[in-house]
Parts: C-alpha cells; sequence; structure tokens
C-alpha cells in the first residue's frame, strides 16, 4: 500500500514538473530553412493572340528565415522573410529579361500535436510580394509591382531536443501580375508558387 502511495506522489509530482517546464517555454520559435520555389507557370496568351503559358519563370532554391510566436501551445503566428530573389524570366522557353521579387508572408497556425516528438501543423494566411528591378525586352515590357494573394501550409517538427528540431514544410502561395508594354496590359501571368522546404527550428 505504501508502495502504491509512494508511486502515485512520485507519478503526480512528475506530472506537475512537466507541466512546470512546460509553462516555462518560451513562446518564440526560429526557423532557418531551404526553400525551393516551383512556379505555376501559367500565363494568358501575349497579345491576346497565339498559345497560352508562354511566359515562365525559372526555379529557384534560397534561404528562408521565419519566426513564430506562441500564443498557445496550440496556436501560433509565423513570418516568413528572405531577400529579394532575381529570377530569369522566360518566353518559349528563352530569356526575355529578369526581375526581383520580395515575398513576405504572414501565416496563422494550429499545431496538432504539441509536446510530441513529432508535431504536424497546418496553417494559412497572406502573401504581399512586391517585384523590382523588371527588365523585359530591352525595357519595353514591364510588370505590375504588388501582388496580395492567400497562402496555405502543412508542415511538422520532428523535435530532436528541449530546443532544436527539423522541420519539413509546404506552401502553395498565390502570386499574380499582370503584364504590360506602352501603358496597356498584354498578358497575365499566374506565378503561384509551390513552395518545398527543410530546415532547423529552435525555440528559445
Amino acid at each position: 500500500m505504501k508502495q502504491s502511495a509512494a508511486a502515485i506522489i512520485l507519478g503526480i509530482g512528475s506530472l506537475l514538473a512537466g507541466q512546470a517546464v512546460a509553462a516555462e517555454a518560451s513562446p518564440w520559435l526560429v526557423r532557418l530553412r531551404a526553400l525551393h520555389l516551383d512556379p505555376a507557370d501559367k500565363s494568358d496568351p501575349v497579345g491576346g493572340t497565339g498559345a497560352a503559358n508562354r511566359l515562365t519563370l525559372d526555379n529557384k532554391t534560397f534561404p528562408e528565415l521565419d519566426v513564430s510566436y506562441f500564443f498557445s501551445p496550440n496556436l501560433a503566428a509565423e513570418l516568413v522573410l528572405t531577400y529579394p530573389q532575381k529570377h530569369d524570366v522566360l518566353l518559349d522557353g528563352k530569356s526575355i529579361g529578369t526581375m526581383k521579387h520580395l515575398p513576405p508572408t504572414l501565416l496563422a497556425q494550429y499545431h496538432f500535436m504539441p509536446g510530441a516528438q513529432v508535431q504536424p501543423y497546418a496553417g494559412a494566411g497572406l502573401n504581399y510580394t512586391t517585384l523590382s528591378k523588371v527588365h523585359l525586352l530591352g525595357g519595353n515590357a514591364g510588370l505590375e509591382h504588388k501582388s496580395f494573394g492567400l497562402a496555405l501550409q502543412a508542415g511538422a517538427d520532428f523535435r530532436l531536443d528541449q530546443r532544436w528540431a527539423l522541420n519539413v514544410d509546404v506552401k502553395k502561395v498565390r502570386i499574380r501580375s499582370d503584364v504590360n508594354s506602352a501603358g496597356a496590359i498584354i498578358s497575365k501571368v499566374k506565378v503561384d508558387p509551390l513552395l518545398l522546404s527543410v530546415g532547423v527550428g529552435y525555440r528559445f
């Protein structure tokens, strides 16, 4: 009987200790990821004639930094950051110039299994992309410089210890732009990239 009582007391003590550690956990999580951008490459016919989807962007792999804040063990907000990325713009597979884009994204996340060894999550939010240094057809064509769109996300953290984790993540982001020349819109492009990333996370 005494042994049973002692086991119960130890169990309750362990549970309370675990809750205390969880309560002391910082709400801040920072991840550094390698991200691969795979554009959808959809576009209207150039000048309103001919085939669609002739305008494309090259694929790109680049580093990404994101910062998450946990309002509760299940709910978090994530801000995805990087630096302006330079892309080749192609027409029928041939380069017609370059442009840069900066796509910060803010997402609300739900974490399904906080505290587990594998912690899956899903998120949704908004992307704001700015396009700059657009040089197309020798300066004879340009792109609309701003794009707002929905972003969807799914991923998982694989805990290594109390602070470090490996992360895999996938996002689908809506990015659209008009192609203009001589003040007229000559096509509309749907970049709408699929973003695949892997990296590490650190919980402060």
